[in-house]
This record gives C-alpha cells, sequence and structure tokens, in this order.
C-alpha cells in the first residue's frame, strides 16, 4: 500500500503481535457497556477479553483478506484501523482511537487518508456504522458518506471518490 497522506506526527503502520497488548487495553477502552455490568472486576475482565477474541476472529471469518493498522501519534500507539481492499470497494472495518486521542480530529484524518487510497484506485469506500450512533454517523456525513443501506440496528454508508460521483450520485 502506498504511503498516506496524514497530518504531521500521525502514522499509521501494520499491527504487529507486540501491538497484543495495545489492542486489548484499545477495545478495553471502547467497551464502557461492560465495565457497568454488576459483576466482579475479575469477571469483567474475562467477558472483555472472551469479547476482544471474538471481535478479532470474526473479523478474520468475515473478512480474511482485511489489513490491521496500528495508527500512531508522534510514534506513540493511540488507535486501529482494520480495512478491507475488495474487489470492487474499500471497507473500513474498525476505527478506534484512545479517549485521549478523541474529538481532535484524528479518525478524520486518517478515514480521509483511506478515502484518499480508495480515490487512486477509483473504488468506493463502504463502512457500517450502528443507527444510535449520532456522533460517528455526523462525522461520516461531514466526510461524504451516504446512508446505501439500513439493516438495523446498522446502516451502510458509502463514499464515491471524484470519479465515480457522476455514476452513482
Amino acid at each position: 500500500m502506498q504511503k498516506l497522506n496524514l497530518p504531521d506526527g500521525l502514522s499509521v503502520r501494520p499491527a504487529s503481535g507486540n501491538d497484543k497488548l495495545f489492542l486489548e487495553s484499545l477495545y478495553q477502552s471502547t467497551r464502557e457497556d461492560l465495565l457497568v455490568l454488576d459483576a466482579s472486576e475479575d469477571q469483567k475482565a474475562e467477558l472483555i477479553e472472551m469479547q476482544f477474541r471474538a471481535q478479532t476472529q470474526g473479523y478474520g471469518n468475515a473478512y480474511p483478506n482485511a489489513m490491521y493498522f496500528v495508527i500512531e501519534k508522534h510514534q506513540e500507539s493511540i488507535g486501529k484501523a482494520t480495512i478491507d481492499f475488495g474487489h470492487n470497494e474499500v471497507h473500513l472495518i474498525d476505527l478506534a482511537l484512545i479517549p485521549a486521542a478523541r474529538g481532535k480530529g484524528l479518525g478524520a484524518a486518517v478515514i480521509q487518508a483511506f478515502q484518499q487510497a480508495a480515490a487512486m484506485i477509483a473504488a468506493p469506500m463502504t463502512l457500517s456504522v450502528l443507527q444510535n450512533n449520532l456522533q460517528a454517523k455526523a462525522l461520516y456525513h461531514k466526510l461524504g458518506f451516504v446512508t446505501d443501506e439500513i439493516q438495523l440496528p446498522y446502516e451502510r454508508m458509502i463514499w464515491y471518490p471524484p470519479a465515480l460521483r457522476a455514476i452513482h450520485v
């Protein structure tokens, strides 16, 4: 894959086995819903670990050609992105940032870089978002994504690169 055009200090690199602890910690930070369960801390940790393994296995089964990336800011890991460069589209499977990096435009910058990569190969970019995740949906709309299909509780959104807009929009 060609080098992505990202703001100064922000980079995306392939994930490796050395990233396992960071990725587990990142996943835990995205699952506040599981932290409020009426269970012991050990039970919560075990449940979160099981959910992390299930997500990883599920992505591998559904997207066997997916690429896994770690997002860094000044060489410090701050997030992850999972992308599938399919035959007819670029699918953003997952994007997550640590709490301290959220709301600063870093996720948008990464998505825009992947949009540029999709535009280079003249492929639309797709993603799925929970219908009630209004903050994420607002960001995706701002980045040019439109709702393509609704399969509750998700919406499939699509972005067409300029070369394809006249045909599809």
